[in-house]
């Protein structure tokens, strides 16, 4: 891999005016800081629409796009909001993202604008050429006539045509503002980064369309779900309550309905991160009624057939293997065999005294490596929370052996560490650039509140130096 460089942010964490961020001027903004810090990727999270605990990896359809990405002021300019109307979702506090708000005001004022757009023929072209998303919206509709029931609760075959037709509007607008933004992405030499879940939700237009591909009963209720054992975010595991998939009926349709996803974001994406790589091996499944993920077993995954599926579609799209968690010298092999990068964390570098694959000089250039992931603190709340013998082994890894940790040498001789090793692409998250503390952390896995939220702020990112992170990428041989 050529050596890159890049930095995770969430479209949600972006800065803007409406509560959250979104495809505009900021995301611009923001491309054009990468630019001049001398990076050249940008990870973003999963896209489609969030569950009711705003976790983007539980959606209602792994073809969706989320609505609040949407960028107001670009529907404003064609006309479709009301200058009345644009200042009225104008945000309160620009530090967090308003999702109360959001779902009491944010649809009923895109579909204002929906209504308003008279000609939809650009609207139903993009639905013929995306027949998931069509689906999706179809399902969005019957759920409505349903009362916002889940799919295999409906009584009824209705559809509101109206709700239906809103999300249609979000779709077609959605994917039309983010090509726009990728295509300005990639003009400045700044590659996009996905994020495809491994599950999808029960409650989804993807189990409702496509039941054979699940582990379903006759009722339409998971036989199993999903989640991992227990581990070093949780002791009793995370019971994540996805649906499982059949890999013996998508074996046998030759993974079509994979095939279909992962061309949906081969479209949005320049690379995409396949999350939980391990369940390609072995999957986790839970009895369905289970408390929580201590009970579950290990199951034999799909292997390489779905990983040669994939990568027939991808083409030259990087695909990065999320290989965190409990690796088995079977999902190494796997990995090796596949041919795809993995992800090294620095976080987990330093958890005992012997020698770690997460440990920078064990780093090959096949890897992308991190200072932590969406899941992990924030280095600063990392340093913080760490136990005296784990901080004293990572200050003397990096040349700091007897220091005051807290100090912004310290971060930056962590970033330098991590630039310098072997891995063909670092990410930094952009509070580890910032220096900030846990109360910027995304997400703390198992916890179902208060997570997804944290934003950065135009003059946060204002105080960096884009000439210094510049020249740390030009030393480490990760710009020109």
């Amino acid at each position: 891999m050529k050596r890159q460089s890049g930095v995770l942010l969430p479209i949600s964490a972006l800065p803007g005016d409406y509560s959250i961020g979104a495809f505009g001027a900021s995301a611009r903004a923001f491309v054009d800081f990468l630019e001049r810090g001398g990076f050249s990727a940008w990870q973003v999270l999963p896209f489609c629409l969030p569950d009711e605990c705003h976790s983007p990896y539980k959606s209602y359809s792994a073809f969706s796009g989320n609505p609040y990405f949407i960028d107001l002021e670009d529907l404003y300019a064609r006309g479709l909001l009301t200058r009345e109307e644009l200042d009225g979702a104008r945000q309160t506090s620009p530090f967090a993202c308003e999702y109360e708000r959001l779902s009491r005001e944010r649809l009923p004022l895109l579909r204002k604008a929906s209504e308003r757009m008279t000609d939809r023929s650009a609207i139903d072209a993009y639905l013929s050429s995306h027949p998931d998303a069509a689906r999706f919206c179809e399902f969005m509709g019957r759920r409505e006539a349903n009362d916002g029931r889940p799919w295999y609760e409906w009584t009824s075959d209705a559809c509101d045509r109206e709700t239906e037709a809103v999300w249609q509007f979000v779709q077609y607008i959605f994917s039309e503002q983010w090509l726009a933004l990728r295509a300005y992405a990639n003009a400045h030499g700044v590659r996009i980064l996905g994020d495809i879940p491994m599950y999808v939700a029960h409650d989804s237009a993807d189990v409702w369309a496509n039941p054979k591909e699940f582990q379903l009963d006759a009722d339409g209720y998971p036989l199993a779900v999903a989640g991992v054992p227990p581990d070093y975010f949780s002791e009793d595991g995370q019971l994540w309550g996805n649906p499982l998939y059949d890999w013996r009926y998508m074996k046998a349709t030759d993974f079509g309905w994979w095939r279909r996803r992962m061309a949906a974001m081969t479209e949005w994406f320049d690379g995409v991160r396949i999350d939980h790589f391990r369940a390609f091996e072995a999957y986790y499944s839970i009895p369905h009624d289970a408390v929580n993920a201590k009970g579950g077993v290990w199951k034999r995954g799909p292997g390489m057939p779905l990983i040669r599926a994939l990568r027939e579609v991808a083409g030259d799209t990087l695909l990065i293997a999320e290989d965190l968690g409990d690796i088995t010298p079977e999902v190494r092999a796997l990995l090796k065999k596949s041919g795809l990068p993995g992800m090294r964390v620095l976080q987990f570098a330093f958890l005992s005294d012997g020698a770690s694959i997460h440990q920078p000089h064990m780093y090959e250039n096949n890897c992308i490596a991190y200072t932590g992931t969406h899941d992990n603190n924030t280095l600063l709340g990392y340093m913080f929370e760490q136990s005296p013998e784990e901080r004293a082994r990572l200050l003397a890894y990096i040349g700091r052996e007897g220091e005051d940790f807290n100090r912004p040498c310290v971060y930056r001789a962590v970033l330098r560490t991590l630039l310098a090793s072997a891995a063909g692409l670092c990410i930094v998250p952009i509070q580890d650039l910032l220096m900030h503390g846990a109360d910027t952390r995304i997400n703390t896995p198992g916890r179902a509140e208060g997570n997804w939220s944290y934003r950065v702020t135009s003059d946060q990112l204002a105080s960096l130096s884009t000439d210094e992170l510049r020249a740390m990428n030009r030393m480490y041989g990760r710009c020109m």
